[in-house]
């Protein structure tokens, strides 16, 4: 699977598919091709100083982040009669936030975090917010992308550290979204991985607490870790945003 953006043409239905925070357009193109052989409109898009190198994402956040994403939704929806939004982790926080700033038919968040849990909280905390803020530029991903798929572990073309002025962004991006939550009123599909080392499953359930959707489907996926786009599970994850998309996607 290529790290490129991509866009596959189809009938009147869009779908804009959006990666995670250090991740590629790589996370989405297993999603985006199980969605495109519906028939839909699918463009998968790199965000700002991501796919490229680590360090051009260094001074990026979410302003050039948000509007990239709200540029890609109004080129698509020119083309399209409806147009959804799925997106997996950071994609997942940027899709919501879409939702609540332009007409979106319907959105799906993948493994989308509102908080840090244990010992890779405490070190985002005290190196963006606490005594190290300021002193240290990047931190490794120990371990590397956090999915159960060891060959797709193998080809994930993701970066393979955290800079630490991007990562206080992101959460910043969380409090904002959270705040928001009450805002997003369409229909919502909310998947998360059960083992997820990355985004607590805990998000999840405040997700549906707190939103407004017209419509809310909640899973939990029990195999997958964080990147479910991905991840073992990958035909589920893609069976589901496939139903919900096409049953809110209907003239």
């Amino acid at each position: 699977m290529s790290s490129e953006p991509f866009d596959f043409a189809g009938d009147e239905r869009g779908v804009l598919c959006i990666h995670g925070f250090t991740g590629t357009p790589f996370e989405m193109r297993f999603l985006g091709e199980s969605l495109a052989a519906r028939g839909m409109t699918v463009r998968g898009i790199a965000l700002p100083g991501h796919a490229t190198r680590v360090e051009d994402l260094e001074p990026l956040g979410m302003t050039e982040w948000t509007e990239a994403v709200t540029a890609a939704f109004d080129e698509l929806a020119a083309r399209c009669r409806a147009v959804a939004v799925v997106g997996q982790s950071m994609g997942g926080l940027l899709a919501m936030h879409l939702a609540t700033r332009r007409p979106v038919a319907a959105a799906a968040s993948l493994a989308a975090p509102l908080w840090f849990d244990g010992l890779s909280g405490f070190v985002a905390r005290v190196t963006t917010r606490g005594p190290l803020a300021g002193k240290v530029r990047y931190l490794p991903k120990l371990g590397g992308p956090d999915v159960r798929a060891l060959d797709v572990k193998r080809q994930n073309p993701a970066y393979r550290a955290f800079p630490v002025r991007a990562l206080g962004q992101l959460i910043a991006f969380m409090d904002l979204v959270d705040d928001a939550l009450p805002d997003v009123r369409v229909p919502l599909l909310v998947l998360h991985g059960e083992h997820d080392h990355t985004a607590p499953v805990g998000s999840a359930s405040r997700i549906a607490e707190r939103v407004q959707a017209r419509e809310l489907r909640v899973r939990i996926l029990p195999r997958s870790f964080h990147l479910i786009a991905i991840d073992e599970e990958r035909t589920v994850v893609a069976a589901e945003v496939g139903t919900f998309f096409e049953r809110h996607l209907r003239a």
